[in-house]
């Protein structure tokens, strides 16, 4: 009787395993990876990096895009490496990770508010960037009409995501990430050839803008925020190495780890020319999203915005998998909710709703960047897989692997106390000029 109540509890669990979005399909191939970080990855940080190095100058801004690639490329190797560490288990959730370094409460505490800051913040901002590109978009090809508010665009962008929520899983939105993925690559090339094209402008000025030590202070601290939130995919990797095949002979890091090279690659050739060449072309002068700053030829940077659009659809989708994962999770396991397409339906509309009205409310792009830069993506970015990987793996003291792991975390930890001051900061200013609704 005891045997048939857990093969009736064994079979109730892999019939809610399978219809949850996160492990209900397992047949990824290795490009899945490389195109789903990739749009993880480039979106709308790579536009704010000329911007960035304007805060931070030459020497600093440069020092700090290369030792965040280096970093962070370490810190998803091991997250890759740990997703089957125990034999015959796969930790296909950041939070199940946690847990099983940190124990079965205080890994869901320590883990679960800060990826939801993160994939929640992401969705928020990929609201504002989308609105922001159509709206720059419609300006572009119809400098004469009548102007729009951008938080009408924001909406458009909405409705867009109030349809695709509603597909299943990391695999249905594959083709989504796909074309995300070709634009990222595009509109990153047109930022920054089109940039080059121009020329340095004659006036260029690399010096800082800020007026005092204090403001200049904070807005290099705001600075770090954009960089750190350039670098984000981490949030994402367990989930999306989830949905790849794996047994003993071959295991899903193998693929998983081919897919995240390439996308790395991708990332240096999105990040560095368009950082470098965008700063050195405009110096202090850059918006913080350089497709703003540049204006002609209309055409060009209106197919860039465009881009965008397409972009930060397939990056919306793939952050906001996860919560979706984690809101149906609760309400199936824990609230004992029916597994069914109303409850999807009510869920996931609700949470782009939600979204849509935030990105409304409060479009602060800079400030944003660097304020959820800073206090969610540095930790789970930087350093919380290398505390995960110190206490799982235990290496020798003063060993290779614990100097190296030691020395991401005090960065790490560096980069989230001083990014969110810069970051809110910049978003207190940004609503004092800013009309409700504009």
């Amino acid at each position: 009787m005891a045997q048939n109540g857990s093969q009736n509890d064994a079979a109730k669990q892999k019939e809610i395993d399978d219809w949850l979005p996160i492990t209900s399909s397992r047949n990824a191939k290795w490009w899945y990876s490389a195109f789903h970080n990739i749009t993880a990855m480039v979106g709308a940080g790579v536009l704010s990096l000329p911007y960035a190095m304007s805060q931070l100058g030459w020497g600093p801004g440069v020092t700090i895009l290369i030792l965040s690639w280096v970093i962070t490329l370490y810190t998803l190797w091991q997250m890759v490496e740990m997703h089957e560490m125990v034999p015959g288990k796969r930790f296909d959730r950041y939070h199940e990770l946690g847990q099983y370094a940190f124990g079965e409460k205080l890994g869901l505490w320590i883990v679960v508010p800060q990826q939801l800051i993160v994939e929640v913040g992401v969705n928020i901002v990929y609201m504002v960037t989308g609105g922001r590109s159509l709206k720059k978009f419609h300006d572009s090809v119809c400098p004469d009409c009548k102007e729009i508010k951008t938080s009408y665009f924001i909406m458009i962008f909405a409705s867009v995501h109030f349809v695709l929520s509603h597909l299943p899983n990391f695999n249905s939105i594959s083709i989504v990430s796909l074309a995300a993925a070709v634009m990222s690559l595009s509109y990153s090339t047109i930022a920054w050839a089109a940039s080059a094209g121009k020329g340095v402008k004659p006036d260029v000025d690399y010096s800082y803008t800020a007026k005092t030590t204090s403001d200049a202070t904070f807005n290099f601290f705001n600075a770090l925020g954009d960089v750190a939130f350039a670098y984000a995919g981490h949030n994402v990797v367990l989930e999306i190495q989830a949905t790849i095949p794996s047994t003993p002979e071959k295991p899903s890091k193998g693929p998983m780890w081919k897919g995240v090279l390439v996308a790395y690659i991708v990332v240096a050739i999105c990040y560095f020319p368009v950082a470098l060449i965008g700063y050195w072309i405009f110096g202090n002068s850059v918006d913080d999203n350089i497709l703003i700053t540049l204006e002609k030829p209309a055409w060009l940077i209106a197919m860039a915005n465009m881009f965008v659009v397409v972009h930060v659809i397939g990056s919306y989708q793939i952050y906001a998998m996860p919560v979706f994962d984690m809101l149906e999770t609760l309400l199936v396991k824990t609230l004992n909710f029916k597994p069914s397409f109303i409850l999807r339906f009510v869920t996931r509309t609700s949470y782009v709703a939600f979204t849509m009205i935030v990105a409304i409310a409060v479009p602060f792009f800079g400030g944003l960047l660097g304020f959820f830069g800073g206090f969610a993506f540095a930790p789970t970015t930087y350093f919380l897989p290398c505390i995960m990987w110190l206490a799982i793996y235990k290496p020798k003291k003063f060993s290779l692997s614990w100097i190296t792991n030691w020395i991401c975390i005090v960065l790490g930890v560096m980069l989230m106390i001083l990014s969110p001051i810069g970051g809110l900061r910049s978003i207190i200013l940004s609503a004092k000029n800013y009309r409700f609704f504009s």
